[in-house]
This record gives structure tokens, sequence and C-alpha cells, in this order.
């Protein structure tokens, strides 16, 4: 695999180690899986042989996005009236889509998986998180293992959360008996794609993490064996935590979640936890103490959240911050960089609530970007500099909507928004998206077969 020259990018988001940087007018070479150069005249150097030159005048290019929290399944069903949020209370709406999901296939997970990470990759996200809790009997153990194979079929780097549930609905979970595991099945699972997929080397394509749904569907148990196999597998942990479900917790177990959590030891550096909207500042503290970090999900907060996530305070005690979509249920898409404008957006509206001043908008690309790679415990992707992953993405701004907003890179996503899918996204020096097309694939086809996989599902 030799590289691309990335010719005259009007300007690149170039992120060394300090900080990021706007550089105009240079070029991007990339070599294999890496980035080789980034500087001006570029074409004037030994270029490896096989370098195709791409023009890329008027382009701004920025470090592909890493989504940190999604259920891919869940992209099944999407915009259906019958299962809309504000005509249902939360436990209606529980009790009407989980006997949904436990009658999804194997076939069903896949092609919804194809489906979610076909929609990132068009808006610039190049690694992707999935929390997979949906574990159907009679769907089968190996989805997580079709996930896997569409991530290859579309060049995503792919961390997959195996996550499951293991507390029946008849001691206060909210899960039906179809989608019930054993903590030792769950734990076993765990064990059996940790060896057969997990890859930490540099420009690993394939990362596990041990994920159980959350502490409110699970036995005690299933988190004190997860927390033992992902530090004996030195692999990362996620949940879901801070809700809605702190005073279910409480009531069980006589303290909140996030007590509860740092209690069995599901916390660290190598754990970070989706959502928090709902947490103290004397718990996001203890977070910030123990290098917990958090998943931001913006767009659910319009639909579930009680309150919107205080990012600001967040910030401010320093937190590791990342960015998901979250799964269709709670929000009906899957393109991370709405979510950064999204993110920002919330931040402004509750700013005079707040004790902390909303970050900058820069800020909110950095959760998208680093801030999600230190979630998932990479040192090789999120930014754009010599020797890290050519993972990128493009926008030709050469284009009516973005007149009066070209000096501010940096700001673009944030503030103005972009809602069309990027002019190129590139993974592992792979482009995998180009010119409205997936290089090598028949999205017509990929459709097709997505349709008829959701059309075996009963509603």
């Amino acid at each position: 695999m030799a590289g691309y020259l990335l010719k005259g990018c009007a300007a690149v988001i170039v992120d060394e180690g300090n900080g990021p940087d706007i550089r105009c007018n240079v070029d991007v070479l990339t070599e294999g899986p890496a980035i080789r150069a980034i500087g001006a005249g570029l074409d004037n150097a030994d270029l490896p042989v096989g370098t195709i030159t791409q023009d890329a005048a008027g382009w701004f290019v920025y470090p592909g996005l890493v989504n940190t929290h999604h259920h891919f399944f869940q992209c099944f069903v999407r915009n259906r009236a019958d299962l809309d949020w504000t005509k249902l209370s939360v436990i209606e709406w529980l009790d009407r889509i989980y006997p949904i999901f436990s009658r999804l296939t194997e076939e069903c997970f896949y092609h919804a998986s194809v489906t979610a990470m076909a929609e990132l990759i068009k808006h610039g996200c190049t690694t992707a998180f999935d929390h997979q809790y949906c574990f159907p009997r009679q769907a089968g153990k190996r989805l997580i293992d079709r996930q896997f194979q569409a991530a290859e079929l579309l060049g995503m780097r792919f961390h997959a959360g195996r996550g499951g549930n293991t507390l029946p609905k008849s001691e206060g979970s909210t899960i039906p008996d179809a989608m019930l595991e054993t903590t030792d099945e769950f734990i076993a699972d765990c064990a059996r794609l940790i060896d057969a997929y997990h890859d930490a080397g540099p420009f690993g394509m394939r990362q596990v993490v041990v994920a159980p749904c959350q502490p409110v569907n699970c036995y005690r148990d299933t988190f004190v064996e997860s927390v033992a196999l992902a530090r004996d597998r030195g692999v990362r942990m996620h949940t879901h935590v801070g809700e809605g479900e702190s005073p279910v917790i409480e009531a069980r177990h006589g303290m909140r979640t996030v007590d509860y959590c740092a209690d069995i030891g599901f916390c660290g550096p190598d754990t970070f936890y989706a959502h928090c909207w709902e947490l103290t500042h004397d718990e996001l503290r203890k977070m910030a103490a123990s290098g917990t970090g958090v998943a931001h999900c913006p767009e659910p907060v319009y639909l579930v959240g009680a309150e919107i996530t205080d990012i600001p305070a967040m910030s401010a005690f320093g937190l590791s911050v990342g960015l998901g979509c979250d799964g269709a249920a709670s929000n009906d898409n899957s393109n991370l960089m709405h979510c950064i404008h999204s993110a920002y957006m919330l931040q402004c509206l509750s700013a005079s609530t707040r004790d902390h001043p909303v970050p900058p908008p820069a800020d909110f690309l950095g959760y998208a970007t680093t801030g999600g790679a230190a979630l998932l415990g990479r040192g090789d992707i999120g930014r754009l500099a010599p020797q890290m992953a050519a993972d990128l993405f493009a926008i030709d701004t050469r284009r009516m909507d973005y007149v009066g907003t070209r000096h501010d890179p940096l700001s673009l996503l944030a503030k103005v928004g972009i809602g069309a899918p990027t002019d190129m996204t590139m993974i592992n020096g792979r482009i995998v998206w180009a010119k409205g097309e997936f290089p090598g694939l028949d999205e017509a086809r990929l459709f097709a077969q997505a349709e008829a996989a959701l059309a075996t599902v009963e509603f």
C-alpha cells in the first residue's frame, strides 16, 4: 500500500501534541496506514513509489472523528411514530421497544451495523465504538463477530463494546427474559472476542471493550467479573451511568451509581461512562480524580435528558470527554459531525445556568477527536501529525455554504455545522468514501440488503 499526496489543502488541522493548529496552503502525504508529512511543496520531495496525487484545493482537512457511544442495532427502529418518546412514558417506551429488540436476527444486527457505519463514515467518523448489549437468544452469540465483518467491509476502525444484561425483569430490570444472559455466559463471550479480535498494536483496526449494559440491569457480580477480566486482559471498560438510574441504584445498594461503580472498581483511566447528565459536581470530581472518562451524547438530551449535561463543569474538573451519537432509540441519525454542532449549541443554551463558562467551539471538535481517542486508549488516532494514523476527512469549502466562515476552520463544525457528507473520508491510509461513493462497494445493493433484513422485523 503506497499512499496519497493531498496537494494544496486550503487548511489542515494539525496537532503535534501541543494542541490544534491551522496550517494553510499545505500538502498532506500519507504512506501506508500513517501520515508521513504535512507541509508546503511536498510534491518536490522524493515521493514513495505508487503515491497518488489528489488535488485538494479548497479543502479543509480534519482529523477523523471518534465515536465513543452508539447502539448500531437500533438503526432498525428509526423515525417510527409508534415509538415516539414524546407520546410515551419511559416505562411505556421500554415495554414497547425491548420486545422488538428481542426479535432481531443475526442478519438484522449485521445489516444495522453496516447502515450505522456507512452513515458515520459519510460524515467524517473514522473510528467507532459500539455498545452492543442486545443478545436475543434466537440471534445467537456471534453478533459482534458480524459487526467486525461489517467494519471490514466498509474499512471502519472499530471498537466493539461487548455488552450484556443479566438481571431479570422480576428483580427490577427492564430487560425481557429473551435478552438475558448469565454472568458466566457474558464473561466467557467477552474473553472469546478478546482472544479472537483484540489488536492493541499501532494502527490496530479491531479492539474489544468489556461493557455490561448498565448497573440497573445487571447483577453486581457481572460488574465484579467484568473488572477482573478487563484488568487481566488489559482492555477497557464501559457502561451507562447517570442517565436517571442513580435513585434506583441508591434504593437497591445504598449508594448512587458513581459510588457503586467505584466500590466495585469499575472506574479509572481504563473506564468511560456514557451520558452522565444527572451527576452532581461532587460525583464529577470523583470521576476526574479516578481518571474515569465520559462519552457525552448530546442529541439524546433533546429527548430523554431531564437536564443538559454539564460539559463546562466536566471541562473545569479535568474529565476526559468524548462524543457519541448514541443509538436510534434516542437519536435517529448516526452523524457524529452533527453532534459536534448539537453539543456546542446545547451548552450555549444553558450557559446562564452554569457555574463554569462554555468551552470554546474548537474544544468541541477536540471532544470528537483527541477526546474520543483518549477514552478508547488510543495514542495513534485523533490528531493529524507525522507518524499518526492516516485517519482524516476533507470538506471542499468552495461552496456557498461556507462564504464568510472560512477564516476559522477550527470553529466551523461547532458553530456553523456541516449538513452534507464529506468530500472524502480516509481510514488507515485508505479512501473509504469519496465523490459520493464507497469505492468498490455498491451502495444501492447495501441499501436493498438492509431493507430486506429490516422487513423481517415484526413491529
